[in-house]
């Protein structure tokens, strides 16, 4: 049986930081470019722009996105 590649597009379009939207999509992301038979696609909209932006502090507490982001970038696609 053949394997079927999975196209999937997740956009992120809240702030990196005062809601846990952007993370959970992230963190999904993160999970799904492990498979093989998965192909990830980022796209950030709106406020969601701003999880691209280098060097930002994170706040206490909270994960870095950019962090997350550069993960993604090296095994997915992130668009602007």
């Amino acid at each position: 049986m053949e394997k079927v590649l999975k196209s999937i597009v997740l956009v992120i379009n809240d702030s990196p930081y005062g809601c846990e939207r952007p993370y959970n999509a992230l963190r999904l992301a993160l999970g799904l470019v492990k498979r093989p038979e998965e192909h990830v696609r980022i796209f950030l909209i709106g406020d969601g722009v701003n999880c691209a932006i280098c060097n930002q502090k994170t706040p206490e507490g909270y994960y870095n996105v950019e962090r997350m982001i550069r993960a993604l970038a090296q095994r997915g696609e992130v668009f602007t």
